[in-house]
């Protein structure tokens, strides 16, 4: 029997769900990669802004196009470890996150969140970072409720491109 659907494979999302490509740690160094990505060049990482005490990365693995991450510079893993001017930058960093989405994209919600801990599903638990995802009127469709798959219809490395110029205007 001919199934009616076609299939919409995501095989590199295997890799992450079953915590492969994952960091192990909760120590600060090489490992953390929101520890080496303010440092690196801007044009090899998923990096949109940095500043001060914070930057904005978009998340590797989205759950939407544009799906940026708020880190803080310094290693730490616990929000009430920040420091007020940590704090006070996290907090600009995510209302510019969100003028800049609905600039550039049209973002008509957003969901905006941290998970503090492994158990709480903070997939990399020791660094803290708060999740700005875009969302639009029928985002949501049978895809992840059906097939357990998700489409991004948008290239990570176009996504920063367009949100790095939007950033500073």
């Amino acid at each position: 029997m001919s199934e009616a659907w076609d299939r919409l494979w995501t095989p590199h999302r295997m890799s992450y769900l079953k915590g492969e490509s994952r960091p192990k740690h909760t120590e600060a160094g090489d490992e953390c990669p929101f520890c080496r990505a303010p440092s690196d060049p801007l044009d090899d990482t998923l990096v949109v802004a940095r500043g001060t005490h914070v930057f904005a990365i978009l998340n590797l693995f989205p759950y939407n196009s544009g799906h940026l991450m708020v880190c803080p510079i310094r290693h730490v893993a616990d929000y009430p470890d920040l420091t007020l001017d940590e704090v006070a930058e996290l907090g600009l960093f995510t209302q510019r996150a969100m003028t800049v989405l609905r600039t550039v994209s049209g973002a008509q919600g957003f969901n905006i969140g941290m998970n503090q801990g492994s158990v709480a599903g903070a997939g990399i638990a020791g660094h803290l970072h708060q999740h700005v995802v875009p969302r639009w009127g029928g985002d949501t469709n049978f895809l992840p409720i059906i097939g357990a798959t998700k489409t991004i219809p948008q290239l990570l490395e176009d996504t920063r491109v367009m949100l790095t110029e939007a950033w500073g205007q």
